[in-house]
């Protein structure tokens, strides 16, 4: 009696099975009378990742016995017995997803590339050519001292964790011992963001007591040690975040929308706070941050699509004008379930946006998703980790015009409380 099916694929299951098979009964075909099993499963050779692959006789005794069988009472029919043995274990081949670093090449859909739990996260491609990541997370070291995490990349697909940047018993004046919000019972940083401005890095972030700092690196590098020198001055600022102008002039970017711009040596501001919104509503609630596309300034910010506080998905959406300090235009469509995302592009030009698991509820089918209205509570598509979402980013007759290609991502859903024109 042949093997069962679940059995061959205990026992016979590799990635080359399939090829392994064909080649059995190739030799069956050529001398059935002669083939015979080996008496043991030998160990499959080290082969240098120069070799071409190398297809081997299926070393499984029973499934040779049984194709044996096969082949000798099918010999009339030799050209059907490949297509045979190919569908007979159809049900033991990895049909194998697109792999990440595939999936990142195509710039299509949306790529799964961290699974460490975290919300926030942000990435920029330095000048030393690595992809840099972090993020709110809850304790991403074993001493379980709350800071700010690191992890770097020279392709977003294989991440390298840093060592600790800052961590909270390195502040000179934050206060630990506060009571925090949102019941975590801990002190935790907030949407920490990483700048490499001129010949330091500097890193804005905020807490979960509303406290925000800016912190500046002793040197170039990241792993150097970092000062805070605004101290408790920097204030009450939720989801800071930096951009540097033209002339060379750090700005704070905070809320939805507050700029104000900052001394060359991050020690002061230099000038009064300014307060923006878009030309028909307001933008949102959190998530700030400005780009330069050209001649324009183009600025994102997040909202709940029902606008109402975790009711609905966690949103995208920009504005464009052609002043920093505006007018901005009307607000404008980005991506769904991108909420708090950061754009950002990629070594060959590409933009992307990251995005991450914000719901009360586990993480929906995208096609459940797309027509369903989710006003009742908060959802997303999003799994836990770091995701990143294909943009098309352009300048088209002088404004900026972002789609995000990724079908899950690029229109809103029925709960959407603002109509967007295509």
């Amino acid at each position: 009696m042949p093997p069962s099916r679940s059995s061959i694929v205990v026992r016979c299951f590799s990635p080359n099975f399939v090829s392994s098979a064909l080649s059995t009964v190739g030799a069956l075909l050529a001398k059935p009378a002669k083939l015979t099993a080996p008496s043991s499963l030998p160990t499959m050779p080290q082969r240098q990742q120069s070799t071409p692959p190398i297809v081997e006789p299926l070393s499984c005794p029973s499934c040779v016995s049984w194709l044996k069988k096969i082949t000798q009472s099918m010999l009339p029919l030799r050209p059907l017995i490949c297509l045979f043995a190919c569908i007979l274990f159809l049900d033991s081949v990895i049909i194998a997803a697109p792999t990440t670093t595939n999936a990142v090449a195509a710039h299509h859909r949306a790529v799964l590339i961290h699974d460490q739990w975290i919300r926030d996260p942000f990435i920029t491609l330095d000048g030393d050519g690595w992809y840099y990541l972090t993020g709110t997370t809850l304790e991403s070291e074993p001493d379980a001292i709350i800071g700010i995490p690191a992890w770097r990349s020279q392709d977003l697909v294989t991440w390298e964790k840093l060592p600790r940047l800052w961590s909270f018993d390195q502040t000179r004046w934050i206060d630990l011992a506060q009571p925090v919000k949102h019941h975590v019972g801990k002190l935790l940083v907030w949407a920490p963001e990483l700048h490499h401005i001129g010949d330091r890095w500097v890193i804005v972030h905020t807490t979960n007591n509303g406290f925000a700092n800016l912190l500046v690196s002793s040197s170039d590098s990241l792993s150097a040690s970092f000062t805070e020198p605004m101290g408790p001055a920097f204030g009450k600022r939720h989801d800071p975040s930096l951009f540097v102008d033209d002339d060379g002039t750090p700005w704070l970017v905070w809320g939805v929308l507050s700029l104000r711009p900052l001394k060359p040596d991050f020690s002061d501001f230099a000038g009064p706070q300014i307060d923006l919104t878009p030309a028909d509503r307001k933008m949102g609630h959190e998530g700030s941050y400005v780009i330069k596309v050209g001649s324009k300034y183009v600025w994102f910010g997040t909202a709940w699509s029902t606008d109402t506080m975790r009711h609905g998905t966690y949103n995208l959406y920009y504005a464009t004008a052609d002043s920093l300090t505006g007018p901005y235009s009307e607000r404008r469509w980005v991506g769904r379930f991108l909420g708090h995302g950061t754009p950002f592009q990629d070594k060959s030009g590409r933009w992307w946006c990251t995005a991450f698991y914000n719901a009360n509820s586990p993480a929906l089918d995208p096609a459940v998703a797309a027509t369903r209205d989710l006003s009742e509570s908060a959802y997303t598509i999003n799994r836990p980790g770091t995701t990143i979402v294909p943009l098309d980013l352009q300048l088209i007759d002088g404004d900026v015009v972002i789609k995000t290609l990724d079908p899950a991502y690029a229109s809103p859903g029925p709960e959407e409380v603002q109509m967007f024109h295509p």
